[in-house]
């Protein structure tokens, strides 16, 4: 009877394995450009609270530069953009599962993520910083071992964290599903300092009511990032057509607009 149940349980796991291995295989063998355009919608994933990339309002409508970009990018080809908010710390396995075809939040290229996800060209620089308290005390990385550290769940924040590097370590860290959760701590002294986006980090601030309570510390040693869109690899027609959309965007000017919009900087920089 044991070896009866165990068979079983073999069975159900070789079962359960192959079916990920077949989402996988497709996600990285197959084209859906002709379903999206057949559609005439694709659908764009993100964390509904990452300003100024892609966040909701107080009346519930979407905005942020990501949500402007990706609306520009598609009008050209006459397709819907259809914008999905999901757990970010899932945002792979709901691309490779079909239940979104883009990830398009702040995502910036990282070597963990390029064995998963195909980029686009990249379309904006960015970097992680930490965010205290003026009156914390902190004015460097080295000085968190003494304190308790917050990121975001799945974030790039986190990878770069986890990686064998010598720039911090903190007491403790302690992770959130949303950035705005982490400052709720940070404001009640349950931590001491976030690691984030620079970009979020000085949007944010600046639209809240106490900014001056808060300091900013950026390290030479964080390696810069940038921002791209993610795929699955097989989508190698969908990579072609946002980065041909994003050159154009760049040529006619509304690249260096929706730049200055968000960040107020006058910069139309499309890498490579």
């Amino acid at each position: 009877m044991k070896k009866r149940w165990i068979f079983v349980l073999l069975a159900t796991l070789m079962l359960v394995l192959t079916g990920c291995e077949s989402v996988q295989e497709r996600a990285n063998t197959q084209d859906t450009w002709s379903k999206i355009a057949q559609k005439n919608q694709v659908v764009v994933g993100l964390d509904d609270s990452f300003v100024p990339m892609g966040f909701e309002k107080k009346n519930g409508q979407l905005t942020g530069y990501d949500i402007d970009l990706a609306k520009a990018v598609f009008k050209q080809y006459g397709i819907h953009v259809s914008f999905q908010t999901i757990d970010w710390s899932m945002n792979v396995t709901e691309l490779r599962n079909g239940t979104i075809d883009l990830l398009w939040n702040g995502y910036s290229i990282t070597p963990e993520r390029k064995k998963k996800v195909a980029f686009s060209r990249p379309y904006l620089r960015n970097r992680q910083v930490l965010v205290v308290k003026k009156d914390s005390g902190i004015n460097s990385f080295k000085q968190m071992k003494k304190y308790e550290l917050g990121m975001q769940t799945g974030s790039t924040a986190e990878q770069w964290y986890e990686t064998k590097q010598n720039v911090l370590h903190a007491k403790k860290t302690v992770l959130y599903d949303t950035i705005s959760n982490s400052f709720l701590d940070l404001n009640a002294g349950r931590i001491q300092g976030i690691l984030l986006d620079e970009v979020y980090a000085n949007y944010y601030i600046a639209h809240m009511t106490k900014s001056k309570d808060y300091k900013v510390i950026q390290n030479d040693n964080v390696p810069k990032d940038l921002f791209a869109v993610g795929m699955r690899k097989g989508d190698k027609t969908l990579r072609k057509k946002v980065n041909a959309g994003l050159v154009r965007l760049q040529k006619n000017g509304i690249l260096a607009k929706l730049n200055k919009k968000w960040f107020g900087k006058e910069s139309n920089y499309l890498g490579r």
